[in-house]
């Protein structure tokens, strides 16, 4: 067995991905996001934190409540995805260290201070966030991950106040004319150093 993905599968989560504007109106199912997230809780966090928690947003009066913190850009391609979800940080995530860090007891202890929490949580649900976008592609889904939005908003029509939003995601089958050209990448010379 190879260690290495095979180029098509790179191409699927890399090279040929781009941030989706639109999608078909074929559904996603409950299913199609339990195989996301099955993938994505394996990604790698700080103490095997897993702070990110996934809202989906499937009825038309909760879609057109969210389309109106959203920026202008971003109301109609909401409106029209099949699926949206919205990624938050719980920052009480550190009541789950006994059960996720058991072979190290005092791990809760370290986040006893809610300024603590708050960066660990936002650190590490945001990596979290990043491992759902690519666990969408990998299942063979497009996703539009937006952060033009008002944040205080989403979360006082979502969430509460232990959670924080991150950004808002649009999942499905892309749609016709779903890809903008390719905007341009630093080369490795431009951000690596060695040292």
């Amino acid at each position: 067995m190879s260690l290495v993905l095979d180029p098509a599968a790179q191409d699927l989560l890399f090279r040929e991905a781009r941030t989706a504007n639109t999608f078909t109106d074929e559904p996603v199912t409950d299913e199609q996001v339990q195989a996301i997230y099955d993938l994505v809780k394996y990604g790698p966090t700080s103490m095997n934190q897993s702070p990110l928690r996934i809202t989906l947003v499937r009825s038309a009066e909760a879609r057109e409540r969210l389309v109106q913190h959203l920026g202008d850009g971003n109301k109609k391609k909401t409106a029209a995805a099949p699926l949206v979800a919205i990624l938050s940080a719980d920052n009480e995530f550190h009541d789950e260290l006994p059960q996720l860090f058991p072979h190290f007891p005092a791990a809760k202890g370290f986040f006893g201070e809610r300024s603590v929490r708050e960066s660990s949580a936002a650190l590490n649900a945001t990596l979290q966030a990043a491992y759902f976008i690519i666990g969408v592609r990998a299942a063979g889904l497009a996703a539009g991950p937006m952060t033009g939005l008002d944040f205080e908003g989403v979360r006082k029509e979502f969430l509460d106040d232990d959670h924080t939003p991150l950004m808002v995601v649009n999942i499905g089958k892309p749609g016709e004319d779903a890809w903008f050209p390719r905007s341009p990448r630093l080369e490795a010379d431009q951000v690596i150093t060695t040292v």
